[in-house]
């Protein structure tokens, strides 16, 4: 059993576990961290990346299982114990699933192809920083006080802007969380209906993945490879996701877009000046 491989799927663990909420792009971090520790293959990286999601996503799940459940049963029976409107969030959800299913499964293996790398990851950490600063700096007045009042209308925008986190570097938490704002949600509800609306997106992808490419884990340590990493990111995600409610409620999220930026001039001048060489 490779040793230095099962460190390295914990290393990835811990970078979903701790991007994946955030708006900087964990598809984008997990694809350079895997770069630059030389992890895995090109194509069970490509899985990995994918699946080892469902760890962080899984987490939401336990943390905010109550007000899932009464969404659930909102949806289903039109009564709830706790929400004014039941069905309003259940019905949010899925308006603002569909397009990304639509893009992502007609385009998911073209975007893997060509986007699943360090210099296009770069790029877009840049673009999406200075997105940031644009949106902090003309605050909206609100219109969504919980991520139950976000109106049908409004979870469609969100989710025609959650397609472009198809693009790895943009982050799929950065544009929902962004974009909400953008449109009049609030700080805490923005990062609540991001954090909800991830579970039919990355669940359903990880499937999928797992359906159409699972074979490239020839064996079982690759599968335990992919089971300790999905494990480390569940654990590390369930302590982010709170911190990062309690930030979002008071602060800003400037000190993400510099993060980016940072991140991103790093890998282009490593790509220009050093020969950083793309992984696969």
């Amino acid at each position: 059993m490779d040793i230095i491989l099962l460190i390295q799927a914990v290393i990835m663990g811990i970078v979903e576990g701790i991007t994946e909420f955030l708006p900087i792009s964990s598809t984008g971090y997990l694809i350079l961290s895997a770069d630059l520790m030389g992890f895995w293959t090109k194509e069970k990286v490509d899985l990995f990346v994918v699946v080892v999601q469902l760890g962080a996503i899984l987490a939401v799940i336990y943390d905010y299982w109550d007000r899932l459940w009464q969404a659930l049963m909102g949806l289903l029976t039109g009564k709830s114990d706790s929400m004014a409107n039941p069905r309003q969030l259940g019905l949010s959800l899925i308006v603002a699933t569909i397009p990304v299913m639509i893009v992502g499964f007609t385009f998911a293996d073209e975007i893997k192809t060509y986007l699943f790398n360090p210099i296009v990851v770069a790029i877009m950490l840049i673009i999406g920083g200075l997105l940031i600063f644009y949106v902090e700096s003309r605050p909206k007045a609100i219109i969504a006080q919980e991520a139950e009042d976000v109106t049908l209308k409004t979870a469609l925008m969100i989710g025609f802007l959650q397609c472009l986190a198809l693009i790895p570097g943009t982050s799929r938490s950065g544009a929902t969380i962004i974009g909400a704002l953008w449109l009049g949600v609030s700080r805490k509800a923005s990062a609540e209906f991001s954090f909800f609306l991830g579970i039919p997106v990355i669940v359903g992808a990880a499937l999928l993945d797992l359906l159409k490419h699972g074979d490239v884990l020839s064996n079982s340590e690759d599968w335990l490879v992919l089971g300790i990493g999905t494990i480390v990111s569940f654990v590390v995600a369930l302590l982010c996701i709170r911190l990062l409610v309690a930030w979002v409620s008071r602060r800003d999220f400037t000190i993400f877009a510099w993060l980016r930026i940072i991140t991103g001039i790093i890998v282009l001048v490593a790509a220009w000046g050093f020969g950083y060489q793309m992984a696969g």
